[in-house]
């Protein structure tokens, strides 16, 4: 079997015929076929070129597994479609075939790495809060950060009635004659604005933000509004159930 071969259930759920659960249950009363051959193991994998059916009709939709790496510029939204008519992150990818979506959200202002993909198991694993992915940016603020100022996002900041996890966060430059600091911060969780409303609570508001980091992916070799494909290393190291091993330590 290559790495490209997946369980028939999810298959048949990517091509939106049916729940995973579903999928499982139309196995179990045997409707699936592969290849001709009908089958009630949930166990069974197959390769894109085979032959999927349910009820002799064959799969529709489904799509070869993609994953993109993105190095989003500034004045993009990150969605596939925006009501306002404002460029999105599939215009950059517009010679991307298969349907693909980001894997979390950036800001409209915020630069940095993201992901793309049409693999929502994938997606689903990353973007859960169990994952406790880590996502690294550097923050420009207006002000002089100090340890004692940064100190209480270390603990955790409450923000919209909700606390927030301890986050860790370093000083990485200071301008004294223009009063702005160079902020890391590291953080699992993703909530909306959440880099910035963080900031903000401690006096030091967000004059720009970047993303250099979402899990083990890093802008290594990628220019504002540059993209690639992610290697087959990576995409196996990305699948891999231990991968929280990974987290930046």
């Amino acid at each position: 079997m290559s790495e490209e071969a997946q369980r028939v259930q999810k298959v048949i759920a990517q091509a939106g015929l049916a729940s995973r659960r579903g999928a499982e249950e139309l196995i179990a009363k045997g409707r699936v076929q592969v290849n001709g051959q009908t089958i009630t193991a949930l166990g069974v994998k197959v390769e894109p070129n085979d032959t999927v059916t349910v009820d002799s009709v064959p799969l529709e939709g489904r799509e070869k597994l993609v994953y993109y790496l993105l190095n989003k510029p500034r004045g993009v939204v990150t969605t596939n479609n925006d009501e306002k008519g404002r460029r999105t992150v599939l215009d950059i990818l517009s010679d991307v075939t298969e349907r693909v979506y980001p894997i979390g959200r950036l800001d409209y202002d915020t630069t940095g790495v993201l992901l793309l993909t049409n693999d929502g198991v994938v997606a689903n694993q990353l973007m859960h809060p169990k994952s406790r992915v880590d996502k690294v940016y550097i923050a420009k603020v207006a002000g002089i950060a100090t340890d004692d100022k940064l100190a209480p996002l270390k603990h955790g900041v409450v923000i919209k009635g909700r606390k927030t996890a301890p986050a860790r966060v370093t000083i990485e430059r200071i301008d004294k004659d223009k009063k702005t600091s160079m902020v890391r911060v590291i953080l699992h969780e993703g909530r909306n604005h959440q880099v910035k409303n963080m900031l903000q609570k401690v006096g030091l508001p967000v004059e720009k933000l970047t993303r250099e980091q979402y899990a083990f992916f890093d802008l290594t070799g990628l220019q504002s509004g540059e993209y690639r494909k992610l290697t087959n290393p990576e995409i196996k190291r990305l699948k891999a159930e231990d991968y929280k091993n990974y987290r930046r330590k």
